[in-house]
């Protein structure tokens, strides 16, 4: 079934949903079922599993000289999702990237998902490669999600990449995207930004799921902000506790995110780790149940693999 549908028969009850990575390379979908198992008594309707484009390697021959070499470090997202639909019986909603893909390889992809009866993908433009400034695209692929969009939209309606196929199949694909409560990044303002955003709702975005955040007004403005703009698709907030020091730094820095002072100062003065991640734990659980409250559609947790606490935030809040 469709994202989209199961908020329309929710009737307004707040859902909730899980992100998971994939396993890095040579890991196996005990790594998944490990994660996934404790949290599957709360009935998510969907699960989220992400795509990592290929980075590249500098291996040393026996000549002297070093070869470029490109491997993807989480491999597997197709088969991933079919596991989980498998064994669990919900809707599994790949992330589609555009860096590391050609539009002949996103074609293929999406004919791979629909082989599978997969409904819904997340259209993501990716990041850029570890050691690069910008976002470069693979060679005759796709720039921005836009784009992905329009591609995905063209197959909805059976146009293909090889104009001789006639009569090919329609896919049916419900299409989510990124949003950014504050903004993103390579935006000059949130104004463009919406702009943008409201682009590729226009070309067929269905939903919205937002980066992560600490403070939920930068959730309801962005709501409001997107309303305003006449985005008026399903908005999903985005959440993942702060549960360790080290992510004072890190978070703000990768992902482009205002840390709350309060939130900051409780989990620099904790005393131990555990402190720490109860600190982080019980925040996560304030803004969930404000979420939920206020009828925002679903609730969206990035696992990161830490089961355990996002189980301990989901009990206090469903």
């Amino acid at each position: 079934m469709k994202v989209t549908e199961y908020f329309e028969k929710a009737n307004g009850k707040t859902l909730i949903s899980f992100e998971i990575l994939p396993p890095l390379k040579g890991g196996g979908m005990q790594d998944i079922f490990a994660t996934l198992d404790p949290l599957m008594e709360f009935k998510p309707p969907f699960i989220d599993v992400t795509y990592h484009r290929e980075e590249f390697l500098y291996k040393r021959r026996d000549s002297g000289y070093y070869e470029k070499v490109a491997i993807r470090k989480r491999p597997g997202t197709v088969g991933i999702c079919a596991a989980i639909m498998h064994r669990y019986g919900v809707d599994a909603v790949p992330h589609l990237i555009c860096g590391g893909f050609t539009e002949e390889d996103t074609e293929n992809a999406l004919i791979d998902l629909n082989f599978l009866e997969i409904k819904n993908v997340l259209a993501l433009r990716g990041d850029a490669r570890a050691f690069e400034s910008k976002f470069v695209p693979e060679d005759g692929g796709h720039h921005y999600a836009l784009d992905l969009i329009k591609q995905i939209q063209r197959m909805n309606k059976g146009k293909y990449l090889d104009k001789n196929i006639e009569n090919g199949v329609k896919t049916d694909f419900c299409i989510g995207i990124a949003g950014y409560p504050e903004k993103h990044f390579e935006a000059p303002n949130m104004d463009i930004d919406l702009e943008y955003t409201k682009m590729k709702v226009d070309a067929g975005a269905d939903y919205i799921v937002t980066q992560m955040f600490f403070n939920n007004d930068a959730y309801f403005n962005y709501v409001d902000k997107c309303r305003a703009a006449g985005i008026n698709v399903p908005i999903v907030p985005g959440l993942k506790p702060l549960t360790k020091k080290y992510q004072l730094a890190s978070i703000p820095r990768h992902f482009f995110i205002d840390l709350p002072d309060t939130l900051a100062r409780e989990v620099a003065n904790a005393k131990s780790a555990e402190s720490r991640r109860q600190v982080g734990i019980e925040w996560c659980i304030e803004q969930s149940k404000e979420l939920k409250a206020k009828g925002a559609p679903c609730l969206h947790y990035y696992t990161m693999g830490d089961a355990a606490t996002i189980r301990k935030i989901v009990e206090a809040v469903y």
